[in-house]
């Protein structure tokens, strides 16, 4: 299901709108600095093209049915409070639960949405503030008692995974398909199923895509890890086939490191011009 089946419930200001996808509403922003829409399910960016780009920054499932209570594939879904397995469901319940927009802020150069999650007693477990302007910073703050894991799970749409380079990592991972410590050459280049937790040591990573010739910067602050997966030809729910060759995900995450009561952990993403 397409971004363009979307059908109007509400004008909030004439640069925001809340929406309806199939099962999913979400929220649209559409602005001279650029085009953002968010699921309120999971406060999931599904998608930012800024005014000067050709093409959108963040890569979305075709096949993504847009059901409730179902986890989207693409785009940057929040893995919170848990990471992986480490609980069920899978990746936490955070990204299959709704939030709610509880602020927003529009003026010409600028927009900022930020989105609230509420546990069961109506207390904020957490929050996502986004801004958008010729960048887009994702800052993630914990409020709940207990530490937690997180993992912004960008998932960054590239012409072809044969032809793209990422740049910034370690020479280190934890290769969590065999689960062992390897050595791994920087810059990383994809030739098969990839998924690896890195330690953050350079703040700074760069996705270098050749065949849209185009580059990525995603900052990541505050963050103890960055997890790096495609899943190739394996077989993966709401991805079709090929969807592999044109995405790969670099994760700002706090998964060695749980984040305590009031950490907060951004990622700042920017398209290099």
């Amino acid at each position: 299901m397409s971004l363009q089946s979307m059908q109007l419930l509400q004008q909030i200001h004439p640069n925001l709108s809340l929406q309806q996808l199939n099962e999913i509403p979400v929220i649209v922003l559409d602005h001279p600095i650029g085009k953002a829409t968010v699921a309120l399910q999971g406060a999931h960016l599904l998608s930012w093209q800024p005014h000067f780009a050709a093409q959108d920054i963040f890569w979305l499932s075709e096949i993504e049915p847009f059901k409730s209570g179902s986890a989207i594939r693409g785009g940057v879904p929040v893995c919170y409070p848990w990471f992986k397995d480490y609980g069920t469901p899978a990746h936490g319940y955070a990204r299959i639960t709704l939030w709610q927009l509880s602020q927003w802020q529009i003026s010409d150069n600028k927009a900022e949405l930020t989105f609230t999650l509420y546990d069961d007693n109506h207390l904020v477990e957490a929050e996502l503030k986004m801004v958008f302007s010729g960048e887009c910073a994702l800052t993630f703050t914990h409020y709940g008692e207990q530490e937690a894991q997180l993992a912004l799970h960008s998932y960054f749409k590239i012409g072809d995974i044969a032809q793209t380079t990422l740049h910034g990592l370690p020479t280190t991972a934890l290769n969590t398909l065999n689960n062992q410590q390897e050595n791994i050459p920087s810059p990383r280049q994809f030739t098969q199923e990839t998924d690896c937790i890195y330690s953050v040591e350079n703040p700074l990573s760069r996705i270098e895509d050749a065949a849209q010739q185009r580059t990525i910067e995603i900052e990541h602050h505050n963050a103890s890890d960055i997890v790096v997966w495609n899943p190739w030809h394996k077989k993966t729910s709401s991805m079709s086939e090929n969807g592999y060759k044109s995405m790969l995900c670099v994760e700002t995450s706090r998964i060695s490191q749980g984040l305590k009561q009031g950490e907060s952990v951004q990622a700042v993403i920017r398209l290099v011009r």
